[in-house]
């Protein structure tokens, strides 16, 4: 699974963006990861995590959702395919031997997919995470499915598992930036490009994956960076854009992202779009 705030899907057809990953990772964990903290924050506190919590994070990314898990005193564990990077931001964060930091308690982080964790069955976790939001792009729900048909029978029946994903666009401010990738990203279209959120988004992938729903939620996540350079940077970490830049160029695509975030911003200069996430408690079978 890939590690992004809209998941990340390069083109079928057509050259790949070059970009540089490493900066691409920072710009996630310092400015656009912490957008999601009130829904990590609402997720844990509904489900009362704590001390005697096993949590198994999907799709881990830089990892500040499990450290906002461990510091409520719960044993976390990280899974992340594909994106080296932000797993290397996330040992950072939560592992040792790191600028001479302690680790976390009982913090685990993994390479690969949920069958990749060591001893697994031994741990016992008693909730999962999938805190990437899925419905705002074509496919972009794939790889969580078939991770979560994976992790379901290694945690046992009954476990919560908790999915996340884009509230109505109509209470999003930053759709209308988003749908700057769709228009840029034709003919491309369809192949990782945004499309508005559908209300059954999360019901559909627990379907799929054989969970059963068990409450959900709304949250209130607002974009805001200190200006527009700021805004930019973050926006284009989350890897949706990607698709733009291979139908036209790196220079097009940051050139309409600005004009898209002028009615964002304010007065002072910073950028602010109220937007809605939503979240679904379901259980393993």
């Amino acid at each position: 699974m890939t590690p992004t705030l809209v998941r990340q899907h390069l083109p079928h057809s057509g050259a790949a963006p070059q970009v540089d990953q490493w900066a691409r990772a920072r710009d996630w964990a310092e400015i656009q990861e912490r957008m999601l903290v009130p829904l990590h924050e609402a997720v844990y506190e509904r489900l009362e995590v704590g001390s005697s919590t096993r949590l198994l994070g999907l799709g881990c990314g830089s990892g500040l959702a499990l450290l906002t898990a461990a510091a409520r005193g719960a044993s976390v564990t990280g899974v992340q395919a594909h994106a080296p990077e932000r797993l290397a931001l996330a040992r950072e964060r939560l592992l040792p031997a790191v600028r001479g930091r302690r680790a976390r308690a009982g913090a685990r982080l993994t390479d690969g997919e949920p069958t990749d964790v060591d001893d697994m069955a031994s741990a016992a976790y008693n909730l999962v995470t999938a805190f990437e939001p899925v419905g705002c792009a074509a496919d972009d729900s794939e790889g969580l499915t078939e991770a979560l048909a994976v992790a379901g029978p290694l945690v046992g029946r009954g476990v919560p598992v908790v999915l996340t994903g884009w509230g109505p666009p109509e209470r999003c401010a930053t759709s209308s930036v988003l749908r700057v990738a769709a228009k840029l990203a034709d003919p491309l279209r369809g192949t990782g490009s945004w499309r508005p959120a559908r209300r059954d988004d999360l019901e559909e992938v627990a379907q799929r994956a054989g969970l059963r729903p068990d409450g959900s939620g709304r949250v209130a996540c607002p974009f805001g960076y200190a200006d527009v350079d700021n805004a930019v940077r973050g926006l284009l970490s989350t890897g949706l854009f990607d698709a733009a830049v291979a139908a036209t160029d790196p220079d097009q695509v940051d050139k309409e992202v600005r004009e898209a975030l002028h009615p964002y911003k304010r007065r002072d200069g910073t950028v602010w779009m109220p937007n809605v996430f939503r979240y679904l408690i379901a259980r393993t079978a």
